[in-house]
């Protein structure tokens, strides 16, 4: 029996965005932070732009697509279609892999700890086993052997082309993610952040939970008990806590000094390794010519 595997790698699987809430005076407001309740006040940090984005990724899966069917059709085979499956659904088993991640400032979404705690969204994660469900009719086996051909097969000449051009595709996949960790440990590191969470953490103790390093290490309670599909047991301690959190994050904008410091903290970094993030970003930039090329040649 064919089996498809999914890896799903979710940030802050308690949650991301959140409701309208207000938040308590604060500090942190009168020294120039930002203030973040949600998730998309996080947005805009310096290291996304050296960084593909969803909407990039799946434009780049479209390509792909497109250059493997032009070279199936110029190899005889000529209805290949755009979309293809290489096995059939009601014989396939697939497995959700569930990778668990969160950030130093955790979660932002209150409704989200009312109800889930510090358990996955399962919504999410039905949506996206639906989304990666393979479409378009069954592939023949003759069809199957020109794909995966072990010199040239199609889905490998498909992938190669949307990379035409680039010049350390390595660098441009890896360079960022393996910058990231350094950054993270610095801004945790940071005066400002370590008070921030202190303040945070008086704040929880304060509700009457237990005190936390930070909301990741709340996140990261074995007390949750989580199982290996990554979802909690939502018991009503782990939602209380959870709830108390976000409070806490929001009455002293936690999250705003982590956006603040961390925004600092990149910039450093790519001002200190300049020639290496803008070789990245023209790898980026020369993918996405391709991509947009392709996609609008069309055929």
């Amino acid at each position: 029996m064919a089996v498809a595997v999914a890896v799903v790698a979710l940030a802050a699987l308690a949650g991301c965005g959140s409701a309208a809430g207000g938040s308590g005076g604060d500090a942190a407001r009168d020294s120039g932070v930002p203030e973040v309740d949600d998730e998309k006040d996080l947005s805009g940090l310096p290291l996304e732009r050296y960084e593909f984005s969803a909407r990039d990724d799946a434009l780049r899966e479209r390509a792909t697509a497109r250059f493997t069917q032009r070279c199936m059709r110029s190899r005889g085979f000529a209805d290949f279609p755009r979309h293809w499956r290489e096995q059939d659904i009601k014989m396939s088993n697939p497995l959700l892999a569930v990778f668990v991640s969160t950030t130093l400032y955790g979660s932002l979404d209150l409704d989200a700890a009312r109800t889930r705690g510090y358990g996955t969204d399962r919504e999410a994660l039905e949506k996206f086993e639906k989304q990666r469900e393979p479409k378009g009719r069954l592939v023949t086996s003759d069809e199957y052997s020109a794909l995966h051909a072990a010199k040239g097969g199609c889905a490998q000449v498909g992938a190669r082309r949307v990379l035409a051009g680039v010049k350390d595709e390595t660098r441009m996949t890896t360079y960022v993610g393996g910058r990231r960790p350094a950054i993270d440990k610095a801004v945790a590191k940071d005066p400002r952040m370590r008070r921030a969470l202190d303040t945070w953490a008086d704040c929880v103790v304060g509700k009457g939970f237990k005190r936390y390093a930070s909301p990741e290490a709340a996140f990261r309670d074995k007390a949750w008990q989580r199982g290996n599909n990554g979802d909690t047991r939502r018991t009503g301690r782990e939602r209380d806590t959870a709830v108390a959190d976000i409070e806490c994050k929001r009455e002293h904008n936690t999250a705003g000094v982590w956006r603040l410091v961390a925004a600092e903290r990149q910039r450093r970094d790519i001002s200190r390794h300049r020639s290496a993030y803008e070789a990245v970003r023209a790898d980026q930039e020369r993918v996405r010519s391709t991509v947009r090329s392709v996609l609008r040649a069309g055929g």
